[in-house]
């Protein structure tokens, strides 16, 4: 049992936090759809809005460790490595991306399970490679994600080789985190699983004793392959029966919580909520310049578009001032609005990334100060979880899902305006070109 504030509740199986806010949704629509009690918060919860989220079978904290150094990341991930500690969750889930697009500098995975593992009892780390829904394999430890018509190792492929803050140079995952020093990975090959359980234990015990480390406590990382939704339920057995014994630091997307869904035989809905046609104008944040946003940004025939000029964002406060008043006009005129980054932006190298990304946030919440809306899409990780963070709210709890990996979330907030608010948090790779339509329109019938 754990304390959450004066009472005392059932600690959840389950402790999640998103390196951003878009893959921190799309884990909580996973835990959610499957029937777990799930909140998101935006933050440390206090005890008040612990409270009043009750019993959770799964309790996440979105944050935006993707874009940090990882001295930055100690600072944010201590707290909330003791903060789960005391709820006593069996698994604590450090979500990272399904591409696992991170470096030494920045974003470092290395990092956070070096932070976060000595708040747990167990030194095995395990690491879920892959998540087949959203069409990434990986498959002797090397990563292969789709591209849209086709698939390509993370390192060939068009669009996170090339990423403008961590572009994917090495496809084999335990080189990868070994230079962000997570030392001496060992791995399951998906050809592993077909050894009965006992044979699976075996080899996974002796691997923890081939990896040398300086002391007891050191994490053990162990790269599991992931490379058809059939293998899930016996990487959640690997996972629950190892947290079982101590609590236990869990690595990988979304796909961590299908594993332990599908081992507890835990179905999800079998039939997707059908997103209701907005009853209002519709506001869309694109910081986004990934190619398959950009068709989006195209598709999105019902908008008002409105270009954003990444450097005066960046640098011009009157700019930003005139931009939110043009954009809460046009939605106080009852028109759906989609704010974009120009593409020039980036070829002319100014798209820095997080400075970016929190004037994008700043733009947003000047816009709803003056006009609010109630529902609202926004689309980059790295803009998403800073514009988040400029509203005035604590959680997020599933409502739909509007695409794999998309989920369309419910707003938990302290101001009346923006309590009940329906958001769209959306990765650059995510979603239909049809997308930000069916934002506006509903789910296709």
């Amino acid at each position: 049992m754990a304390s959450h504030g004066s009472g005392l509740m059932p600690s959840p199986k389950i402790a999640f936090y998103g390196d951003d806010f878009t893959g921190a949704t799309d884990t909580l629509s996973t835990a959610a759809r499957a029937g777990l009690r799930t909140m998101l918060f935006l933050g440390l919860p206090t005890s008040a809005q612990l409270e009043r989220a009750g019993t959770l079978d799964c309790l996440g904290i979105a944050g935006a460790a993707r874009a940090m150094s990882p001295d930055e990341m100690r600072v944010e991930l201590a707290p909330v490595g003791a903060f789960f500690a005391r709820l006593g969750a069996r698994v604590v889930h450090y979500k990272t991306c399904s591409t696992f697009d991170s470096a030494p500098h920045v974003g470092s995975i290395g990092a956070a399970i070096n932070i976060l593992q000595p708040y747990t009892g167990h030194s095995l780390v395990p690491i879920v490679g892959g998540q087949p829904n959203l069409r990434r394999y990986c498959v002797f430890g090397n990563l292969f994600a789709s591209t849209g018509s086709a698939v390509a190792r993370i390192d060939r492929h068009p669009t996170m080789r090339q990423h403008p803050v961590t572009p994917m140079h090495e496809a084999d995952l335990r080189l990868h985190l070994e230079a962000q020093g997570l030392n001496h990975v060992q791995s399951i090959n998906y050809t592993d699983y077909a050894q009965s359980d006992a044979a699976l234990d075996k080899q996974i015990d002796a691997l923890l004793g081939l990896a040398p480390h300086d002391s007891d406590s050191d994490p053990r990382a162990v790269l599991m392959d992931l490379s058809e939704a059939s293998q899930l339920a016996g990487v959640g057995r690997l996972i629950w029966t190892r947290a079982q014994v101590q609590p236990l630091l869990v690595a990988g997307p979304s796909s961590v919580v299908q594993a332990l869904v599908a081992h507890w035989n835990l179905a999800p809905e079998s039939v997707t909520p059908r997103v209701a046609a907005a009853t209002g104008p519709v506001l869309v944040m694109a910081g986004s310049l990934s190619p398959l946003t950009a068709l989006q940004v195209t598709a999105a025939h019902s908008y008002f578009h409105v270009g954003l000029d990444p450097v005066r964002l960046e640098a011009d406060q009157t700019y930003v001032s005139s931009t939110a008043l043009h954009i809460a006009k046009a939605l106080a005129e009852g028109r759906h609005v989609l704010a974009f980054t120009a593409s020039s932006g980036e070829s002319a190298g100014v798209t820095h990334g997080r400075t970016l990304a929190r004037a994008c946030g700043d733009l947003l919440a000047q816009v709803l100060r003056i006009t609010p809306v109630k529902r609202l899409g926004i689309a980059g990780g790295d803009t998403s979880s800073h514009a988040v963070q400029a509203l005035d709210a604590w959680g997020l709890s599933y409502r739909a899902q509007l695409a794999p990996g998309v989920a369309l979330s419910h707003l938990h907030s302290d101001n009346p305006l923006m309590d009940g608010l329906e958001i769209m948090l959306k990765g650059g790779q995510m979603g239909a070109e049809t997308l930000f339509q069916e934002l506006v329109n509903g789910s296709p019938a």
